[in-house]
């Protein structure tokens, strides 16, 4: 069965792009079917999955507004060996596009029951805010999951995403649940990160992935060559890090 994974958190500069495509990259090193859709205008996604923004000329965007099918989208990697549903700044105007078509929150649903069936995992990298497009990233998705720095503010925003998921459980996606709270850019050294740290687990328990996501250069340095941090040091600590969240996630 397909499982879909929202990674959303309307904070920006969490590690949610980071997540998206090393995780993707971690679960297809594991022999798993992998679809990567890249739901942000900033594109950040596509251009770390090897594929130029610039250039890319059918994108998430027109399929949103059902101007193609999804399948005509996909681009394949054989390199990063998962799958690209790509985006570009065009993703930026879809909101109001979307505005005045019919089931608006559907439309990536809609279109994922085309091909999910294909695939093992389907990663959904939503943009930083509570807009439109998260909304159809949630809507599709079977569950979330949160990147979360161990910092006060991120504690402050988690409990309005909270919020807002089980508004959409109630209104538009009974199925949705949370995943799980990843820890990411953690640096045990710091104080207050630890002390975070400790309330999630104490308010979250199991919710929160034993994996922990350090601060780490490799991750870095990754997106400015097109590739997951997998392919461009796999024995950094951020790579392990991932490879050992995807097996958690394969495990649950």
């Amino acid at each position: 069965m397909t499982k879909i994974f929202a990674i959303t958190n309307q904070k920006g500069g969490v590690g949610k792009t980071t997540t998206s495509v090393n995780l993707a990259a971690s679960l297809a090193t594991a022999g798993r079917n992998v679809l990567l859709i890249d739901l942000d205008p900033q594109a950040n996604a596509t251009m770390g999955s090897g594929t130029n923004k610039q250039t890319v000329q059918r994108t998430v965007y027109q399929v949103l507004l059902g101007e193609i099918e999804i399948q005509s989208v996909r681009i394949r990697n054989l390199q990063t060996k998962y799958d690209l549903i790509p985006s570009n700044r065009d993703l930026a105007g879809a909101e109001v596009e979307m505005v005045t078509l019919p089931k608006r929150e559907m439309r990536l649903k809609s279109a994922l029951s085309q091909i999910e069936e294909e695939y093992h995992f389907i990663i959904i990298d939503c943009p930083p805010a509570l807009n439109l497009l998260t909304l159809n990233g949630l809507c599709a998705a079977h569950a979330v999951m949160i990147p979360m720095q161990c910092e006060y503010y991120a504690l402050e925003g988690l409990s309005d995403l909270v919020n807002t998921i089980k508004k959409v459980r109630t209104n538009f996606n009974p199925k949705l649940r949370i995943e799980g709270l990843l820890r990411t850019m953690f640096d045990p050294r710091n104080i207050l990160a630890q002390q975070v740290s400790d309330q999630l687990q104490q308010h979250f328990g199991s919710k929160v992935y034993r994996t922990v996501i350090p601060r780490n250069i490799r991750l870095a340095e990754a997106p400015g060559f097109g590739i997951p941090v997998l392919y461009h040091d796999r024995q950094s600590k951020g790579a392990k890090a991932y490879l050992e969240l995807a097996n958690e996630v394969l495990n649950v």
